[in-house]
């Protein structure tokens, strides 16, 4: 089974190619504000080190948010229509579960204005999801939670994480998409009644 694994929601673009659950080639790279100029470069690098073409995929996972709403639309775009054209099996994730693969906590997404987007995760699986304040995210790492993803926001260092791995640790929450042509992100952003 050949599947392209694809985020582009966030401040990555990760591209994956795993034959069998197995690496072939990936690309996990910092490119925020970039995603739109880099996905084909790290996409057509990591098919040629596969030796694929798109006529050899027999399914894409990507992830569906929530992350920035234009880099939300990259990889969905191109799964969608890649999907409509060859026949080729679609499934979306949450963005949080590549952060976190099958640990526990909270992975919070920087949503700016000192607040986060943050997702609760219990091995490979989204349990809750809502908008936190930095302060109330400080606040669980005190009563000892695990924090996880952009925890530069709490003055931690970002931990190094194999992101296109993540998307085949947590293949349990992969969700088949039946109409392609219905697929949309997943926005937060004007959800204020999530802030808690």
């Amino acid at each position: 089974m050949k599947t392209l694994v694809l985020d582009t929601c966030h401040k990555y673009i990760v591209v994956g190619c795993f034959e069998d659950d197995q690496c072939l080639s990936s690309w996990n790279e910092w490119a925020w504000k970039q995603q739109s100029e880099r996905f084909f470069e790290a996409l057509n690098t990591c098919m040629d080190q596969a030796g694929w073409e798109c006529d050899d995929l027999d399914q894409i996972v990507l992830t569906e948010g929530p992350g920035s709403y234009t880099g939300e639309r990259i990889a969905m775009t191109f799964a969608k229509v890649l999907c409509t054209q060859k026949p080729i099996d679609l499934y979306t994730i949450p963005t949080y579960l590549i952060f976190a693969g099958q640990n526990s906590g909270e992975v919070i997404l920087d949503a700016r204005s000192n607040r986060v987007y943050c997702g609760t995760c219990e091995n490979g699986r989204l349990v809750s999801e809502t908008i936190k304040t930095l302060d109330q995210i400080k606040e669980d790492k005190d009563k000892g939670i695990n924090i996880m993803g952009d925890t530069y926001l709490i003055g931690e260092e970002n931990k190094e994480i194999d992101l296109a791995a993540n998307f085949i640790a947590v293949k349990c929450s992969w969700k088949k998409v039946a109409n392609v042509h219905t697929l949309t992100p997943h926005y937060l952003k004007n959800k204020e009644e999530l802030v808690k």
